[in-house]
């Protein structure tokens, strides 16, 4: 049997697979066709390349092609299946990847004969953008163009369907004793994704379901409970085996983030709150390091703040365990959404404002230390959702102010995510649809994500990573008018916008010589002082415009202490191990 497997990338609230991060459902329906028929030929595609074939887009299989690409079309001629996997649910800003829709790839496949399949979240449907409500137009077309709609699991549907088309169920979930063989036998697919091996991200998954769902409901706008109405966490010995799996093919960056709270990993139910193990998670991530000694970045991400809060000593034993085993740049990122009450009571949000303060400067207390790639070890993040039920113009103010208290107070966050709304179908928020404020509070959303940008964001991403911080292994990905978009490999890290062209897919130290909003600027170390241009000289800290003259008029300098002797001796201590002639 000869299979294509489309990524469209998906990113939703506990998992993401946009480039470079490769996530967890290619590698298990790749694993469950090979688990069924160990003979089957089975090709991974992306959209992109899909794009670059089909429409001549330049998408990131044109910068960094798959084994597959050249023969996309005649893949996709042969294959007897063309399983597509997509949905978007919790909509970003990427940087060299954009997640597809139903109705792009739709256009694409469909004159291909071969038996169609899609996975994934898009069954639910798609947001490419906050402040939407989905309809069941992209649902209708995916029923005309595909032959199965996997609405359960779809590695657990296509190693039925492997083995007998008949015996095949849409909606059949699997456990994750069924699981260990597709993720082990799945990461071999790791070799067709088009940033293996220097580049990718592999997504871990340690638990389906929300804890805190299973207590009290879960938050209003949430799919996760919908889908898995059953908090179930994976056997540590599996998590280590996919590890040791993927880490022998090559792979050196790991994201565990397919997790609602990894604090609550293998906790015991408590209604809203679970109780903490961090037992359980000293063993997972102490038995990850294990097989992998080498790793480059191990990361997570989704975190409640309120199991933080209010089960300290152990959330601080958890939080030493990501720094001892894990690796800096780390970021846990807590679903606050409002620092209303009234909307937090009426939208059931995970945790309070003080709760949330509380679990900021707990990690901030242990994590903020900075480590050896110039970031702090493990700093929090606050997701914030504009538009829910129950809002009034007060609320946006009482969001905001939680945020100055953060940056008064001199805590550190390392990312505030904003976004607006998107109502899905089976949420609680479908049914209070009605009550969604994003077209009434349009101006007000706008007003006030401009206001979180330059008052608390600039300030704090200062604070965060300061003038003269250097950066090390930052990946060049991106050039684009006149900048070079590049960033360190991690869950969530910062774009650094390099003022010139340099070549791309390559790692340098860079020095951070200013700030935007969300972004920063950098120029690669060492500096050739000799070499480089006027324009850059003139971002480095400590040299101005009339610097640069004499600099230049003074140049080629045959030594650094030449070269000190015009900048001023006071100038070594910062820029000393940072040039070069």
């Amino acid at each position: 049997m000869r299979v294509a497997i489309v990524d469209g990338y998906t990113d939703e609230p506990a998992g993401l697979g946009v480039p470079p991060y490769l996530g967890i459902y290619p590698r298990y329906a790749y694993g469950a066709i090979k688990k069924a028929d160990k003979g089957a030929n089975v090709f991974y595609l992306t959209i992109d390349d899909l794009r670059a074939t089909f429409s001549g887009e330049n998408g990131i299989a044109t910068r960094n092609k798959t084994p597959n690409f050249p023969k996309t079309k005649k893949i996709l001629e042969t294959a007897d299946v063309i399983v597509y996997i997509g949905g978007l649910h919790t909509p970003g800003k990427y940087l060299s990847a954009v997640p597809s829709q139903v109705d792009e790839v739709a256009e694409f496949l469909r004159p291909f004969k071969g038996i169609k399949i899609l996975g994934g979240p898009a069954f639910m449907g798609s947001a490419h953008q906050g402040g939407t409500k989905i309809t069941s137009r992209e649902l209708l077309l995916a029923q005309t163009v595909f032959d199965h709609i996997a609405y359960g699991d779809l590695e657990a549907f296509l190693f039925d369907y492997t083995k007998n088309p008949k015996d095949a169920d849409p909606f059949r979930f699997r456990d994750y004793t069924e699981l260990r063989d597709y993720a082990i036998l799945g990461a071999e697919v790791v070799r067709q994704f088009p940033d293996f091996p220097d580049f990718v991200i592999v997504e871990i998954e340690t638990q389906r379901g929300c804890p805190k769902a299973m207590g009290i409901g879960g938050c209003s706008f949430c799919t996760e409970p919908v889908r898995y109405r059953v908090v179930e966490d994976r056997p540590v010995e599996d998590v280590v085996a996919e590890v040791n799996a993927l880490y022998d093919l090559g792979v050196r960056h790991f994201r565990v983030g397919r997790q609602s709270c990894i604090f609550s990993y293998m906790a015991k139910p408590n209604g809203r709150v679970p109780v903490p193990n961090p037992e359980a998670i000293e063993k997972l991530f102490a038995g990850m390091r294990s097989v992998a000694p080498d790793v480059k970045t191990l990361h997570v991400d989704n975190a409640n703040p309120a199991v933080i809060a209010n089960y300290p000593e152990e959330s601080i034993r958890i939080a030493k365990a990501l720094i001892k085993y894990g690796t800096p740049g780390n970021v846990v990122a807590f679903g606050l959404e409002s620092a209303d009450p009234k909307v937090a009571k009426l939208n059931n949000l995970n945790a309070t404002a003080e709760e949330t303060y509380e679990a900021v400067r707990i990690l901030n207390e242990v994590g903020a230390r900075r480590g050896y790639n110039g970031m702090p070890w493990l700093l929090p993040g606050i997701n914030i959702i504009f538009g829910l039920p129950g809002e009034t113009k007060k609320s946006y103010e009482i969001t905001f102010q939680f945020l100055k208290r953060l940056l008064d107070d001199g805590l550190m966050v390392r990312r505030i995510n904003i976004r607006q709304v998107v109502v899905f179908p089976g949420t609680p928020l479908w049914h209070m649809r009605s009550k969604v404020k994003t077209e009434k509070h349009k101006r007000l959303i706008q007003h006030y994500r401009h206001k979180i940008r330059h008052e608390i964001d600039l300030p704090m991403l200062k604070r965060v990573v300061p003038v003269g911080t250097v950066l090390k292994d930052v990946r060049a990905e991106v050039f684009d008018n006149g900048l070079t978009y590049s960033r360190q490999i991690g869950s969530y890290p910062l774009i650094v916008g390099i003022p010139k062209q340099i070549q791309l897919n390559r790692f340098y130290n860079v020095l951070i010589v200013d700030h935007g909003f969300r972004s920063i600027t950098g120029i690669p170390v060492p500096i050739n002082i000799n070499r480089e241009s006027p324009k850059t000289l003139e971002l480095i800290p400590g040299i101005g415009r009339k610097t640069v003259i004499k600099i230049l008029a003074k140049r080629p300098f045959r030594s650094e202490d030449e070269f000190f002797k015009l900048m001023g001796e006071e100038k070594r201590e910062l820029l000393g191990g940072l040039i070069t002639l």
